[in-house]
């Protein structure tokens, strides 16, 4: 509701940088109060007059706006924000009916939504980002919309537009496990160089070892669980039996495309393997991960 009421600001300011905005509440809106003011100014000037909470309103606040709108003033702009649902139904019909723009915004809970909402607010300020490059930005910043929306324009501004999953890691790495996934996730696909930078960038931040093989070990697993789901299975039940949300599920099975069962199998030994080096002090935690790294993607191309 915020970003469509910023729009509303936005383009009363394109067309007048002097543009008056007020917002109130339902307590702030005593009985004349919105006549006063949308009466005209002695000074000119343009208002937006932005009403919160609108289903609020009492029954002859809503009967004031209603009848306002029926003859509204050329030099304000009116904006009510209504909750939806029935309390206050009334005013949102008779605005409607009056012929005043409706911005519907759903509630985002979803996973999917919240990578369409991060893309869609990328695509806003003029850049590009990858559907999974998106889902790392949430697992780095989180679900809050007003941060990530922050952090989509601030990725913009960093990267010049196009944002891909190693800027992502390099200006959020909102948890140290987020550098790990990338590079699992890399490894997993075969793009052994990148998989191999991400690897540097993630020892050279401070990203544990061990919580890198933990990514690793964590995707090859994904890999036999869901490649060794009964064929035909699907949706919400597939999801309950592997433990898994639908929409990873969904991004490991695409990774999948490229993989065999024994392949499989020796990328989870090249993750045990790991796993003992690290773990049990090796001299160079950083070569056995990088061995752990080029073994899960030569085991790719397994047949």
């Amino acid at each position: 509701m915020d970003r469509a009421v910023g729009d509303v600001v936005a383009a009363a300011r394109s067309a007048d940088p002097e543009v008056e905005v007020i917002d109130l509440a339902p307590g702030g809106l005593e009985t004349g109060r919105l006549a006063e003011l949308t009466s005209p100014s002695l000074f000119g000037g343009s208002k937006v007059l932005v009403l919160r909470s609108a289903q609020d309103l009492l029954k002859d606040q809503a009967a004031e706006v209603l009848a306002y709108v029926k003859d509204p003033a050329e030099d304000v702009a009116l904006v009510a924000v209504h909750a939806g649902g029935a309390k206050g139904k009334a005013l949102a019909d008779g605005l409607t009916k009056a012929g005043a723009r409706k911005i519907v915004c759903p509630k985002i809970t979803k996973m999917g939504e919240r990578i369409d909402f991060v893309r869609g607010e990328i695509r806003r300020h003029g850049g590009k980002i990858s559907a999974d490059a998106a889902r790392n930005l949430l697992d780095a910043v989180g679900n809050d919309l007003r941060e990530l929306a922050g952090a989509c324009s601030q990725l913009v501004a960093d990267t010049g537009g196009k944002i891909d999953d190693a800027a992502v890691a390099r200006y959020y790495r909102g948890r140290a496990e987020v550098s790990g996934f990338n590079v699992a996730d890399k490894a997993i696909e075969g793009q052994l160089a990148d998989a191999l930078e991400q690897l540097r960038w993630a020892l050279a931040t401070g990203v544990a070892p061990v919580l890198i093989v933990s990514a690793l070990a964590q995707g090859v697993r994904g890999l036999a669980k869901v490649g060794g789901a009964p064929r035909g299975a699907r949706g919400a039940g597939l999801a309950k039996d592997l433990g898994m949300p639908p929409w990873k599920i969904e991004r490991v099975q695409r990774q999948l495309r490229g993989w065999s069962g024994e392949g499989v199998a020796q990328a989870l030994g090249a993750v045990a393997e790991a796993d003992l080096q690290v773990k049990g002090g090796a001299a160079d935690p950083a070569y056995a991960l990088e061995k752990a790294v080029s073994d899960i993607v030569a085991a790719r191309s397994t047949r």
